[in-house]
């Protein structure tokens, strides 16, 4: 990884895929959150070989001292005590070992940057830590950042798709779900091919089609995709009740993305998407 630019080579031959796992906010250590549901989809990423990518919110980290939001109805029962951060990060260590091979980078959310900001501990730096004491070789990516896919064809480098993702920010709202933000981003992420974010808990994609101008004056379109990935933690539950349910928030649904390139005839490399929620 140099600076904020993770580059991942991509040796493209005849037949060939790649399977990426895009997720963000994964609550782990929330006892709203669908373990069960977010290791079938890591079973599946190591079954296909895939580049696994968190970002942010892995952790929900909300119980600790200084944080106003704490609710000891939310905690696992596994992590209660006065070293509260030290037990989640360490389960998280626990939880994420048998993937750490296929985890590409970890970056951190508004939830870890919170405890960061008020305790002093950065979860992401000490999960990558113990990943890596497990055969992982994680980058630790930022609030926002970039990926490089470097495909090379027949021992030619082809130009790289260009991937920007950022944790999110803002309420997302109950119409628009944040996709008015795509517009926005759009205009200061021109370079990006591939716009990737988080945070809202919802799950959606967008195409921008972009007439662009070559440096050899030819007009040519392209689609700039921008994703949103969803969420783990289930705070709607029944409906019956709780925080989430009494101010008058939705279900979210839950899952990840799945991003796939695959070599299209003498065409280069191509992408596609698929969201996988439930």
């Amino acid at each position: 990884m140099k600076g904020n630019v993770l580059t991942i080579p991509m040796d493209v031959q005849a037949g060939w895929e790649k399977w990426v796992m895009l997720s963000s906010d994964h609550h782990l250590d929330n006892i709203h959150a669908n373990r069960k549901l977010l290791t079938e989809h890591l079973d599946e990423a190591v079954r296909r070989d895939a580049d696994i990518f968190f970002f942010g919110d892995t952790f929900c980290a909300m119980q600790g001292k200084y944080d106003p939001r704490a609710s000891m109805d939310d905690i696992r029962p596994e992590d209660v005590g006065q070293n509260y951060l030290d037990l989640i990060a360490q389960h998280a260590v626990d939880f994420y070992a048998p993937y750490a091979k296929n985890i590409a980078l970890i970056s951190p959310g508004n939830h870890e940057s919170s405890v960061r900001r008020r305790n002093g501990t950065d979860l992401v730096s000490n999960l990558i830590f113990g990943l890596n004491r497990a055969g992982g070789t994680i980058a630790h990516g930022g609030y926002g950042g970039w990926v490089r896919f470097m495909a090379t064809i027949n021992k030619t480098r082809r130009k790289a798709i260009k991937m920007k993702y950022f944790h999110g920010a803002g309420g997302g709202g109950p119409v628009t779900r944040g996709t008015i933000q795509t517009n926005r981003m759009a205009v200061f992420l021109p370079d990006a091919d591939i716009v990737v974010s988080g945070h809202t808990h919802d799950s959606w994609e967008v195409h921008i089609a972009r007439e662009r101008l070559s440096e050899r004056g030819k007009i040519y379109r392209d689609i700039q995709y921008h994703i949103r990935t969803s969420t783990f933690k289930d705070e709607y539950n029944d409906g019956s009740g709780g925080w989430h349910v009494e101010t008058g928030k939705p279900p979210k649904p839950l899952g990840m993305c799945w991003l796939r390139f695959y070599k299209h005839n003498d065409d280069g490399v191509r992408f596609e998407f698929t969201s996988n929620v439930s």
